[in-house]
């Protein structure tokens, strides 16, 4: 079976480099995420560091953990939906050429099995070619996460043996499992019915399909319901995983949608080269569904997540003009003491130090410790900065109050708070600030818990209010030895750009090289189309078309079908928008939108221009050869 395999893969190398490419770039994302997580996991802080520092080190690799976890996801779920809608669309082009092996005398399970072997040849190529594509593509990465300020200098992923077996594994799965429900759809088609196309052969949409597709719109539905009841940090996941939902679910209805969203496109008004290629969208809604699939994928969730990005930092950014009540801020290297406060012209200032800690929530066997942030203040100053952070008159010493960015616990509970090597305890939470859209520190804690030789050298940032009439100046010009003074707008600038240059590292952790990887099958995906249509072509040349209104033709057949996916995943980016819009009305009290239309229009017009120089270029290789020599060859 391997034998003939193999020959099959010889003979149709074109229809095979697709997928082959698609396993390659499946296999080297999560491999280089993969090592990187382990590395980020076992780096350690370097020796002679403070208890202060290696908490603050130990923070931040968690987080970038964290990220390169999401990461990993992120591309499995990409590699899957990818690779399985290009084995499927493989197989699918192969219908007459198994219905001929089943007149011969083959048995169901036969084709099964070839299929399969097919696909584990595949993926063993595939992932072969993934390795060391992994390895260039890990530092990459790693180039990001250093620009980015995800990583300590020095930080580099560590390559380990056994990630070649992974990666093979990981390759022939994908494969394998791409391929499986195709194989059993194609074996169970009648041979006669895949010959004269009618019956089973001609029917797209299968019930598993139907319902699992339907399933996972549910889903996207139901998050966008559940949203606004889910809370600042829990509102914020399921709005964002709102278009995760939404993509599959529209992926997955693709034969059904595509070319319904595709008659609604003018395609006609093209005059006869409009015509042919409205009749070659209807006649084959499986190459349609499987050309838009990626784009679906790339537009929904490339853009949802960009969108909802840069929505909630916008709503940060406002959150923070309305609760923050102050003329000044002082940026200082560490804790100013009273001298801000003792200074004439300053009729209040609230000094605020954020330092890590590890924080445990919950008793028993249900006790969880995690890396958190506490903010160092003065309960009655930060109270009267912070109007709408409610009555903070109980935190004392031994006593913590749930802060902004606060998850999973409440006034009442109880938590355990260590602060570098100084254990706290367990602590009574006796207030709670509201939670903000914006996120914040985990925990307040009063001024003083912390001993001062502690916090030398951690930087602070004190919010001043001024005695109404005195020269501002004046008191500025006092103040300026203490620290960089700035305007309260221009200081809540500056932590915006901050802010969203975090938002916007993440995003592009996240979704840059997946939304390339996706881009990649889009190219891929309208390559494949192409390369199995060559008698198509000559038909249609025969009749009368030259090659060059074959190619056009078939440039603006692919054009339409990437407007119907961009469409699609456009609709599943709403999606998003839509819960971000709910949660930041729940949460913050305004609805809050802010889209980026430049990455917007830059998606658009390039899925739009790959397509058609893409869809040229396989058209015009496929139309080479004469038309008559190629409906005179036999298959």
């Amino acid at each position: 079976m391997l034998r003939l395999s193999w020959a099959g893969f010889r003979e149709r190398w074109t229809l095979f480099a697709g997928a082959v490419l698609t396993v390659c770039l499946g296999v080297a994302l999560v491999q280089s995420s993969l090592l990187l997580l382990v590395s980020a996991a076992a780096t350690s802080a370097p020796a002679g560091a403070t208890a202060l520092a290696r908490m603050r080190f130990d923070a931040s690799t968690e987080a970038a953990v964290a990220l390169l976890g999401v990461t990993l996801g992120f591309a499995a779920l990409l590699a899957v939906f990818i690779i399985s809608s290009t084995f499927a669309f493989t197989v699918e082009q192969r219908r007459r050429e198994l219905a001929l092996l089943r007149l011969v005398g083959g048995a169901r399970r036969q084709i099964r099995r070839l299929l399969l072997a097919e696909a584990t040849l595949l993926g063993v190529v595939g992932s072969a070619l993934g390795v060391p594509v992994g390895v260039a593509l890990m530092a990459v990465q790693t180039w990001l996460l250093h620009r980015l300020g995800f990583v300590p200098d020095g930080f580099s992923g560590r390559w380990h043996l056994w990630i070649v077996a992974v990666s093979v594994g990981t390759g022939v799965a994908l494969a394998v499992a791409g391929v499986s429900l195709a194989a059993r759809r194609a074996a169970r088609v009648r041979p006669l019915e895949a010959l004269r196309e009618t019956g089973e052969a001609t029917r797209v949409m299968t019930t598993v399909r139907w319902v699992t597709g339907l399933l996972f719109l549910a889903g996207a539905i139901t998050l966008i319901g559940l949203s606004p009841v889910g809370g600042a940090v829990g509102g914020q996941a399921m709005a964002m995983n709102v278009s995760v939902c939404a993509a599959i679910a529209l992926t997955l209805l693709g034969p059904s949608l595509v070319p319904a969203v595709a008659r609604l496109i003018p395609v006609r008004a093209a005059g006869v080269l409009g015509e042919l290629a409205a009749a070659s969208l209807r006649d084959d809604r499986r190459r349609t569904a499987s050309t838009a699939a990626p784009v679906i994928v790339l537009v929904g969730l490339l853009l949802g997540q960009a969108t909802a990005s840069s929505s909630f930092t916008a709503a940060g950014r406002e959150e923070q003009q309305r609760w923050i009540s102050a003329d000044l801020v002082i940026d200082a290297p560490q804790a100013p003491g009273a001298q801000i406060a003792a200074t004439p012209g300053v009729a209040g200032a609230s000094t605020e130090v954020e330092v890590p800690i590890a924080l445990t929530t919950g008793s028993g066997d249900l006790a969880y410790t995690r890396s958190a942030t506490a903010l160092l203040v003065d309960p009655v100053s930060y109270g009267r900065t912070h109007p709408g952070a409610g009555d903070l008159t109980a935190l004392r010493q031994g006593a913590v109050a749930a802060g902004p960015g606060a998850d999973g616990f409440s006034p009442g509970d109880t938590v355990g708070v260590r602060v570098g090597d100084r254990d706290l305890g367990p602590l009574p939470v006796v207030a709670a600030v509201p939670q903000a859209i914006g996120g914040g520190a985990t925990v307040l804690l009063p001024a003083g818990v912390v001993p001062e030789d502690q916090l030398a050298g951690v930087p602070s940032h004190t919010f001043v209010q001024l005695v109404s009439g005195v020269p501002r100046q004046q008191v500025v010009a006092a103040l300026t030895g203490v620290g960089t003074v700035s305007e309260l707008d221009a200081w809540l600038e500056r932590d915006s750009v901050a802010r969203t240059a975090t938002s916007t590292g993440v995003l592009i952790m996240v979704m840059g090289l997946g939304g390339l990887y996706a881009l990649i099958g889009v190219i891929n995906s309208v390559v494949v189309a192409g390369a199995t249509r060559p008698r198509e072509f000559a038909a249609v040349r025969v009749t009368g078309f030259t090659r060059g209104q074959a190619v056009r033709a078939a440039v603006l057949e692919a054009i339409v079908v990437a407007v119907a996916g961009l469409l699609l995943g456009l609709l599943a980016a709403a999606g998003t928008l839509v819960g971000v819009m709910a949660t930041t009305a729940a949460v913050a009290g305004t609805v809050t939108v802010d889209v980026p239309w430049l990455l917007v229009s830059a998606v658009v017009a390039g899925t739009v221009l790959v397509t058609g120089v893409t869809s040229t270029v396989a058209t015009w290789a496929a139309t080479r050869e004469h038309p008559v020599a190629l409906l005179g060859a036999r298959e």
